[in-house]
């Protein structure tokens, strides 16, 4: 810190001091904290250098004065509230699209949309500027924030495929249908025939492509697809509770379940052991995810992992880059089966 002319109060460091410490212009400072473009590798770290030194905090509301840029990005959840304390996946991948930013020193807004009104007002805030780019979670089909959003030219990357935008939205996505199919396999090299599922909402492209794995290795091995062996859920634990009892009402000789979310595998846990059905040696049980919800079930549960951090990771770069000008991308990850106790 720097003392001042006005009783030796100390002031917040400047550009200035910065410049002067590491023995360069102004101009050298200001392109180094806007990306480092022309200047020399020795520069740049006697910027840095001077910076850790000195204690300099970028004033962003002046910065984005001269950018045009708010220094901030969205992380938008268009799920009632208590979804987002309830389902574990969205606070993986908040930590970890935080974490990714915090490497660029950007900040991330948590934005929350589960209304209509709640849409339209954070749509206004986003389309006003307040933000340089927005990560979208859970995108169910009808929701017009994605399309509106692409349609007014913010930078957005979608945690999913979006569905019925094709190109027109970056996305991360896990291989939800490759998943699936795993998921299916193995509960068929267990010997098991009465294979129901909880869905996942088929609103969303999760749900959509999970059964379509499902159902898919089904049909490939032979086993005629019966709708009493299918019910859907919305990735709560409710849901999953009310999904097994009815698959339990249909078909009173089912021998496993894939469920969608282990989440709603706790649910189904839970509504087993209530019928007194063993689980694995009844019904085995796979979930998908491998969320903390996996590992705080009895039995443990046999689960889709997806790759969290890599999908948070890749949802930050993408934004980065269409924010930084460069078009859209698509990027899908694979899963992989992590067996426990479950099945």
């Amino acid at each position: 810190m720097t003392m001042s002319n006005t009783g030796g109060r100390r002031r917040p460091p400047t550009i200035h001091d910065v410049a002067r410490e590491a023995g360069v212009s102004r101009g050298t400072v200001s392109r180094v904290l806007n990306g480092g473009h022309y200047v020399s590798p020795a520069a740049q770290e006697a910027v840095n250098a001077a910076i850790r030194k000195t204690g300099y905090v970028v004033n962003r509301h002046a910065r984005s004065l001269i950018t045009g840029r708010s220094d901030s990005v969205g992380f938008l959840l268009t799920e009632p509230q208590e979804k987002f304390f309830e389902d574990p996946n969205f606070n993986v991948l908040l930590r970890g699209c935080t974490q990714a930013l915090a490497a660029h020193d950007i900040p991330l807004l948590l934005m929350l949309a589960g209304t209509e009104d709640e849409r339209r007002r954070i749509t206004r805030y986003i389309t006003a500027g307040h933000v340089d780019g927005v990560l979208l979670v859970s995108s169910h089909s009808g929701n017009p924030v994605a399309e509106e959003l692409s349609g007014a030219g913010v930078p957005l990357v979608a945690c999913g495929k979006p569905i019925g935008l094709g190109s027109k939205v970056s996305y991360v996505a896990a291989d939800d249908r490759e998943g699936a199919r795993d998921m299916t396999r193995h509960l068929l090299s267990l010997g098991r025939r009465r294979i129901g599922t909880v869905t996942g909402p088929l609103d969303t492209p999760g749900g959509i492509e999970r059964l379509a794995g499902y159902k898919e290795v089904l049909a490939e091995s032979g086993i005629d697809v019966d709708d009493d062996l299918i019910v859907s859920g919305d990735y709560s634990r409710l849901s999953g509770e009310r999904g097994a009892e009815r698959l339990l009402a249909q078909v009173p000789d089912l021998d496993a379940v894939f469920v969608a979310s282990d989440l709603m595998a706790r649910g189904v846990l839970t509504t087993l052991e209530r019928a007194g059905r063993r689980v694995p040696e009844d019904v085995a049980v796979g979930g998908f995810d491998d969320s903390p919800a996996a590992l705080a079930s009895s039995p443990e549960l046999t689960t889709m992992r997806q790759p969290f951090d890599r999908i948070s990771a890749e949802m930050v770069r993408v934004l980065l880059a269409q924010i930084g000008g460069e078009d859209t991308a698509a990027v899908i990850l694979p899963t992989e089966l992590v067996k426990r106790e479950s099945t």
